[in-house]
């Protein structure tokens, strides 16, 4: 059985959220090893088969593979390609590259879904802003995940960090999302919008928080494979993701290691200071 509250988002035990952080740590551990694995002449497709390998070895399944009829394992965002990139053999990695890889996994029924942007060897300094931006960004809207929160807090802190930092651009069509035992589930969770709005956070609640910031215009487009999102000026983006759930004791982060326990707690410790 699984409860929901008033709005429909789904409510889990500690039995189910111990559940959700296996399958977490699946795609957690999935993530670094890709990310040791990036390198000039890597293709997308090889850190893909890299990919699967790790998640099946753990007795999970790939969440997207098959999903709506992705036909990989990750997606493999290079450069200009914001989100949903196609893994392929037809180019490699090359020195100065940065690429996005979004992983998702399904253990014992439920999700996982987390994301990180890694450069390809030594790249430009605006790359590695970029990056450190839109990260940030992301723990910014992962601190707004306190009980008696409400969900736009979580755009909210994204959009106000990204905008403090510079003039960069964040697509309005693309967010976050409940998850759980689906990979994708209401409520749409944006990296934008004003605070105080929506759902209130209860215990047991577990959204995907994932910042996409272009280094140009917030403007996108789909290739025609209808997956792969470029941006309209070819300018280089950003993506990271977490799965995290809503506790007593603060957000847990699922997907990391540690449960992002130190830059969860250094930033509601800083919040706290400001208030």
């Amino acid at each position: 059985m699984f409860k929901k509250n008033k709005h429909g988002i789904q409510i889990k035990s500690p039995e189910q959220l111990d559940k959700m952080r296996a399958a977490g740590l699946v795609v957690g551990r999935t993530l670094e090893l890709l990310r040791s694995s990036v390198q000039p002449g890597v293709t997308p497709l090889e850190l893909d088969a890299i990919a699967e390998e790790a998640i099946r070895g753990e007795g999970a399944i790939p969440s997207f593979k098959g999903y709506q009829g992705f036909p990989a394992t990750i997606c493999a965002s290079v450069n200009d390609e914001v989100v949903h990139g196609i893994p392929s053999d037809r180019r490699k990695l090359r020195e100065g590259d940065i690429i996005s890889l979004d992983c998702g996994a399904i253990l014992e029924g439920w999700h996982g879904d987390s994301a990180i942007t890694v450069p390809v060897g030594e790249v430009d300094p605006k790359l590695t802003e970029l990056m450190r931006v839109t990260e940030e960004a992301m723990w910014r809207g992962i601190s707004a995940l306190t009980v008696g929160g409400h969900l736009s807090d979580i755009g909210f802190r994204v959009e106000r960090y990204v905008r403090s930092q510079g003039r960069y651009g964040i697509p309005p069509e693309y967010g976050g999302h409940g998850i759980g035992t689906e990979m994708h589930m209401d409520p749409w969770v944006a990296n934008h919008g004003r605070p105080g709005r929506g759902p209130r956070f209860e215990v047991g609640m577990c959204f995907a928080v994932e910042p996409m910031v272009n280094i140009g215009t917030e403007r996108t487009k789909v290739l025609d494979d209808e997956w792969t999102v470029v941006s309209v000026d070819g300018k280089p983006s950003a993506h990271f993701e977490h799965s995290v759930a809503v506790t007593e004791n603060g957000p847990l982060v699922l997907t990391a290691l540690d449960g992002g326990e130190s830059r969860v707690k250094d930033l509601l410790a800083d919040q706290a200071d400001t208030t």
